[in-house]
Parts: C-alpha cells; structure tokens; sequence
C-alpha cells in the first residue's frame, strides 16, 4: 500500500521545533524564533500545549489552552516591547 502524496499544510501556523532557548513557528512561509527570555510563561508549558496554536487574526496567535494572545508584531520585533508589556494568562 502506498502513502498518500503530501498536501498542503491546512494550518496557517504550526509549531516547527522546540530547544531550550525557545521555539520555532512557521507562520505562512515565514519561520519565527519564539525566545523564552521574550516570552518565558512559554518555558514550563508541555509540549501538548505549546503545540495547540492558532491563528484568530493575521496579526495575532492565540493558545487556547492557556489563554494566550500574542501579537506577531512582538515576536519579529521584541526589541519593540518592554517585557512588562507582555501580558499572559497560564491557565496550567
């Protein structure tokens, strides 16, 4: 029996990878670095939650399991955001 041939992906964003440093998006056909040191409410999240994300708006991604909104903005510009400014929910 042969595998069927690869589709397109039918998700606007998937989680590539993840390392101790944080984790890798691809959003369309861009990648995005998602640091820990950035974002650090992501470091003790499971593998299973980071995974389940979303993408409500063009310009937002959303967790649903932890109740997370993240502006893409603040992902390819962090330099842009004081980290006070990041507010997040863990619904853990």
């Amino acid at each position: 029996m042969r595998g069927a041939k690869p589709g397109r992906r039918t998700s606007a964003v998937e989680v590539t990878n993840v390392s101790r440093w944080g984790f890798w998006l691809l959003v369309g056909e861009r990648e995005l670095f998602v640091s820990f040191e950035h974002f650090p409410w992501f470091r003790e999240v499971t593998i299973g939650r980071l995974v389940e994300v979303t993408m409500p708006h063009p310009d937002h991604l959303y967790w649903p399991g932890l109740d997370v909104d993240v502006a893409l903005d603040s992902i390819e510009h962090p330099e842009r955001y004081h980290r006070g400014n990041f507010v997040a929910t863990l619904n853990l």
